[in-house]
């Protein structure tokens, strides 16, 4: 046998759109992208990327936090000398109002006003410099 007398059956292509069994739309409906050759479609994930606001630099990340500020003059006016001052104690004399929906939250104690009482304050709190100035000529103790 030699290779002139070997019979290979070669499949054509098909030819959509050039009328026979599948017409001359070839299923693709009329017009469109989708019945163009080629067609692409952009993945929805992009758009949604692109509808983001793009912010430039490296700290454009705003992290939220709950921090409530308390002045010293405040603490004054509703604690009696030698009370511990808590989170939960500010709440209950009304000074600090919180929302139930926030779990998390820090409160700031500033030096706003004079503190003429000797207070125990718990390390749960944050304190401006001069706050802690203050308390510790006051006689107050942190812990």
């Amino acid at each position: 046998m030699q290779i002139h007398q070997i019979r290979v059956k070669i499949k054509k292509a098909k030819r959509i759109g050039r009328g026979g069994k599948k017409g001359n739309y070839s299923g693709r409906g009329i017009k469109g992208q989708k019945a163009r050759a080629g067609h692409k479609i952009r993945p929805a994930l992009r758009d949604i990327i692109l509808k983001f606001p793009k912010r430039r630099g490296v700290g454009n990340r705003q992290v939220r936090r709950n921090i409530f500020k308390v002045n010293l003059e405040a603490i004054d006016k509703k604690f009696s000398p030698g009370e511990v001052v808590t989170k939960t104690s500010l709440q209950e004399k009304g000074i600090v109002k919180i929302p139930q929906s926030i779990k998390n939250f820090q409160i700031k104690i500033l030096a706003k006003g004079e503190l003429t009482k000797n207070l125990i304050f718990k390390p749960e709190f944050i304190f401006s410099e001069k706050a802690l100035e203050k308390i510790e000529l006051s006689g107050s103790k942190i812990g």
